[in-house]
């Protein structure tokens, strides 16, 4: 089934159109909550819930955009409820209190596997964790983060800037091995 066909049915609560839905995008969209949080159980019970908001929602997608668009927004959105109820995410710091100074390259970022890259990023602290995944992967504005977190835009900067300094310090370490 095409996407246009798979949401005019899933909207008619057709259950082999919402299987079909759910097997096409659950894998893609369990390696994006893999990305924020830690552990598969939280991962796949956040996967769960984010399909049960899709199949609620799924009449008011227009069509406009990309359908897997749509359901990656649904899905960061959910894990973003997930770590904000179990209080995982970041505090309020200003960009001034930043000791890190940003001077980065992507020289090593050429040779390294996504696998690895990816490992580093989950060894990020959480608050700095999902700054880096809503600003560089997932294309956010510092101010949507800022909006979506309930921070400040500087700690939205804060954040991705330590975190992009901890990647920074773990690929030298690479570099140098």
């Amino acid at each position: 089934m095409d996407d246009f066909t798979l949401v005019s049915e899933c909207a008619k609560g057709n259950t082999r159109a919402q299987r079909a839905l759910f097997d096409k995008f659950a894998p893609k969209m369990l390696a994006v909550l893999m990305r924020y949080l830690r552990n598969t159980e939280e991962a796949e019970d956040t996967l769960q819930d984010g399909f049960v908001k899709i199949f609620q929602k799924i009449g008011e997608f227009k069509m406009e955009g990309s359908l897997e668009g749509w359901i990656r927004r649904i899905m960061v959105n959910t894990a973003l409820d997930m770590l904000r109820k179990n209080k995982k995410l970041l505090g309020d710091t200003q960009l001034d209190d930043v000791s890190y100074k940003m001077a980065f390259t992507d020289h090593g970022f050429d040779e390294m596997n996504v696998n690895h890259l990816l490992k580093l990023i989950d060894a990020l602290p959480d608050g700095y964790r999902v700054v880096f995944n809503m600003f560089a992967i997932e294309g956010y504005s510092h101010k949507e983060i800022a909006d979506t977190l309930g921070v400040t835009e500087n700690t939205s900067k804060s954040q991705y800037s330590r975190a992009r300094a901890f990647l920074r310090n773990q690929l030298e370490k690479i570099e140098s091995d």
